[in-house]
C-alpha cells in the first residue's frame, strides 16, 4: 500500500495523452509559495473512488503529477503517510505490492527525508483517503531583511567595533520537507485552498523567520569580517552573495537551528545597502588612507594620524609646524613607517654664517633635519613647496 511509481515523465502533454485525469500543482502560484493542496486536472474517468475529485483528496487508484522541482506530501490526520520528490507519474495504491512510500533520490533531500522518515513515519495502516500536499523545493527568492537603526559587531579590518544599518534579500530553500511541515508550518494552512507564502504579510511564520534574521545579522557580519579566508574586508561582503550567505545561514543556525530543527537554510544573499554610521565611516576612510600611504597593515592607524597631525601643523603654524612635526617624529622613533629612502649627500659648500644658523635651534643637524623633510616629502604627507621652505629653514636661507 503506498505510492507506484507508473512514468518517469512528467511532462504534462504527454501524460494528459496517458491519463484523463490526475492531480498535480495549481496554476498561478507565487514564486515565495512553499507548501498548498494538490489540485485534480480533468474529470474523474473511474480511476480512483474520488469521485467528486476533492482538491487535495486522493483514493485508492487516483494518480498524481509531481512535477521537477516539487516533491509530494500524503497525509492522513496530521501523520505524513508517503513522500516523492523524484518527478514522474505515481498511483496510489492500497494493494499493490510493489507500492512504496518513500521515493526520493540519493541528494541531501534524500538522505535528510529518509531521516525524518523513520522519526515520523505513519505507524498505523493507511486509510482509503489520503490528502496531497505538494512543497516547493526550488529556492524561494525575495525574502527581505533590513534594520531600522545600527547593527554593531567587532571589526578585523578596522580593529574597532563598528556600525552600520542594512538591507538585502536571501533565498530560501526547503531541505527537509517532512521536518519543515511537521515542525514548523501551523495546522491552518494543511487543508485545501490555502497556500503557505514567505512573502505573505499575514504569514506569522514567515514574519518570525524574518525577525530571526534580522537578529543574526550582527553575528554574520562578524563571522564574515573576522574570518581570514574572507581576508578580513568588509568591503568585499556587498560582491559576495554566496560568502556572506554562508555567514548568515551559520549565524541563523546558530542561533535558531534553522536547518536542523525546521528543514529550511538560507542559499544566497543580496545587500542592497550597507550605510555605515559616522564613526565607522571615519575609521574606515582613516584605514584607507594609510593603506594607499604604507601598504602596511600593521602602520594603518598610526600612519593615518601622522598624516593627519601632517595635515593639522601645515594649515596652524606653516612650514615651522611641518618641520618640528618632522623632528618631533625622529625623536619619537617614528621614522619607521615611512618608505626607506637612499640617504642625501651633505651640501658641498656651506658659508660659516649658514653653519652657525642650525646651531641656534639646538645643534640638529641640518642634513638630518633634511633627510626626515625628504623622506616625508617620498611618503607623500608633505607638498614640495613644503619641502624647499623646510630645507630653506634648515640651511638658514
Amino acid at each position: 500500500m503506498g505510492l507506484f511509481r507508473a512514468t518517469l515523465d512528467a511532462a504534462g502533454g504527454v501524460l494528459a495523452d496517458q491519463w484523463k485525469d490526475f492531480l498535480t500543482v495549481p496554476e498561478g502560484l507565487s514564486p515565495t509559495a512553499a507548501l498548498f493542496a494538490a489540485v485534480p486536472r480533468g474529470q474523474n474517468a473511474g480511476r480512483g473512488s474520488n469521485t467528486s475529485a476533492s482538491d487535495g483528496i486522493i483514493t485508492n487508484g487516483s494518480r498524481i503529477v509531481v512535477p521537477e522541482g516539487y516533491g509530494l506530501l500524503l497525509m492522513q490526520e496530521g501523520a505524513i503517510t508517503g513522500f516523492a520528490s523524484m518527478p514522474g507519474g505515481y498511483e496510489w495504491r492500497t494493494d499493490a505490492q510493489e507500492s512504496q512510500s518513500i521515493f526520493a533520490g540519493d541528494d541531501l533531500i534524500g538522505s535528510l527525508v529518509r531521516t525524518s522518515w523513520e522519526r515520523f513515519k505513519f505507524g498505523g495502516r493507511p486509510a482509503a483517503q489520503q490528502q496531497a500536499f505538494f512543497v516547493s523545493l526550488k529556492e524561494l527568492p525575495n525574502n527581505r531583511f533590513g534594520t531600522q537603526s545600527e547593527i554593531y559587531w567587532d571589526d578585523a579590518y578596522m580593529g574597532a567595533q563598528v556600525g552600520a544599518v542594512t538591507r538585502g534579500t536571501y533565498t530560501l530553500q526547503i531541505v527537509d520537507p517532512i521536518l519543515f511541515v511537521k515542525s514548523f508550518v501551523p495546522a491552518s494552512y494543511l487543508r485545501p485552498g490555502v497556500v503557505f507564502d514567505f512573502a505573505d504579510l499575514e504569514n506569522d511564520a514567515a514574519a518570525q523567520l524574518f525577525n530571526e534574521v534580522v537578529a543574526s545579522l550582527a553575528p554574520a557580519f562578524s563571522m564574515y569580517t573576522n574570518d581570514p579566508a574572507k581576508g578580513n574586508r568588509i568591503t568585499r561582503i556587498q560582491q559576495d552573495s554566496l560568502g556572506f550567505a554562508q555567514s548568515l545561514s551559520a549565524a541563523v543556525e546558530q542561533g535558531y537551528r534553522w536547518t536542523t530543527d525546521r528543514g529550511i537554510t538560507i542559499v544566497k544573499t543580496a545587500i542592497v545597502a550597507i550605510e555605515y554610521d559616522a564613526q565607522t565611516r571615519e575609521l574606515l576612510r582613516n584605514v584607507q588612507r594609510a593603506d594607499a600611504l604604507s601598504g602596511q597593515r600593521g602602520n594603518a592607524n598610526l600612519q593615518a594620524s601622522v598624516a593627519q597631525g601632517f595635515e593639522s601643523a601645515g594649515e596652524t603654524q606653516g612650514t615651522g609646524g611641518i618641520l618640528g612635526m618632522g623632528i618631533a617624529a625622529g625623536s619619537a622613533g617614528l621614522g619607521g613607517l615611512q618608505q626607506p629612502v637612499p640617504a642625501q649627500p651633505a651640501p658641498q659648500q656651506a658659508a660659516p654664517a649658514q653653519a652657525s644658523a642650525p646651531a641656534a635651534q639646538g645643534d640638529e643637524d641640518p642634513v638630518a633635519v633634511l633627510t626626515r623633510a625628504k623622506a616625508m616629502l617620498d611618503a607623500g604627507l608633505i607638498t614640495p613647496e613644503d619641502y624647499e621652505a623646510a630645507k630653506a629653514k634648515a640651511l638658514g636661507l
